[in-house]
């Protein structure tokens, strides 16, 4: 994975135009793999597996080799082994409670993953994604997510039960535990939800409070994926030439929640359902935006300041001794 290439394979709607193999670019059209984006700083979808995705990678092959290991199905050797400090112990050994956990590596051949700050969307620029989309549906889907902070896959498993506009909560089924939580969200997610269904249901898509709330657009009706939810918001960054994903939607929702004074952290920790509050806490640092924001404020307040008078020269200065004190010349 860290010397090949990423597969490229055909949409399976050109597939079953018979199309194989993909155009070449147009020069000049398409953004080079790996550069950060002009409008977000991300960096765009390289050729090559990202760090992270090797991790995961090397994760999953070495706990299913453990499985077989153990099972007697498998090799007797697992060909991702542990690192050797290791595998003498667990992880996390002689750990002091209130204290830190420490970063461990696991695997021999795990790659290092630099931790990255999570990127929000300003306001001012998600208000332009926002205005770039054309149904009532995809509005409904940006404000749900940038206002209950749920993941994107959470929120697309949501039946219409689970929206109450009464108490103004939208339940998501949670990853990992897989139970169910009921989320605040926003007046305005309502609105546009109650928008998106009368004109989903006038157009015949199914209506019951066991089917799921969010549909796609054209019949035949299926409920909408995640995939389909990427590519909705990929086409409304198409105008403005950002590369913000999903998951940055959550990112925004964390630092709107975890920046206001008045709105405790652990409430943030509850809603962003995080193990810990130091995950939480990530959001608390000041964006890229805020940063450059407040650094050129102070660089104007610092030039609209009065210039600093010269020290009157003291007694005993000569002509000579305030020439040279000034930078005058004869």
């Amino acid at each position: 994975m860290q010397g090949a290439d990423k597969p490229v394979r055909v949409h399976w709607r050109q597939q079953a135009k018979g199309i194989t193999e993909l155009p070449s670019p147009r020069s000049g059209a398409t953004v080079v793999a790996g550069t950060a984006n002009p409008v977000t700083g991300k960096a765009t979808v390289g050729l090559k597996y990202a760090a992270s995705t090797r991790a995961h990678a090397e994760t999953v092959l070495r706990s299913f080799y453990d499985f077989h290991a153990e099972e007697g199905t498998g090799p007797l050797l697992n060909p991702f082994p542990l690192d050797r400090r290791r595998r003498g112990g667990r992880a996390h050994a002689h750990h002091r409670p209130g204290q830190l956990f420490a970063p461990e590596r696991q695997g021999r051949y795990r790659p290092r993953v630099a931790r990255r700050v999570p990127r929000r969307i300003p306001d001012a620029l998600f208000d332009a994604v926002f205005a770039a989309l054309r149904y009532d549906r995809d509005r409904a889907l940006l404000s749900s997510w940038v206002s209950t902070g749920a993941r994107a896959s959470e929120l697309l498993s949501s039946g219409q039960q689970d929206a109450d506009p009464g108490q103004q909560l939208i339940t998501v089924i949670r990853k990992g535990t897989r139970e169910e939580q009921a989320l605040p969200a926003a007046p305005d997610t309502f609105v546009w939800l109650r928008l998106y269904q009368e004109e989903a249901w006038r157009a015949g898509v199914p209506r019951g409070r066991g089917l799921a709330l969010w549909w796609t657009l054209r019949r035949p009706w299926r409920p909408l994926t995640y995939h389909a939810a990427r590519a909705m918001l990929t086409r409304a960054q198409a105008l403005l030439g950002s590369n913000w994903t999903l998951h940055d939607l959550r990112h925004t929702a964390a630092y709107r929640m975890a920046r206001d004074p008045e709105l405790p952290l652990t409430h943030v920790q509850w809603v962003l359902n995080h193990a810990h509050l130091s995950t939480t806490q990530i959001y608390l640092a000041a964006g890229l935006e805020e940063i450059v924001e407040d650094l050129v404020a102070y660089h104007a307040r610092r030039a609209a300041r009065p210039a600093p008078r010269a020290p009157l020269p003291a007694a005993g200065y000569n002509a000579a001794s305030l020439d040279v004190l000034f930078g005058r010349t004869l």
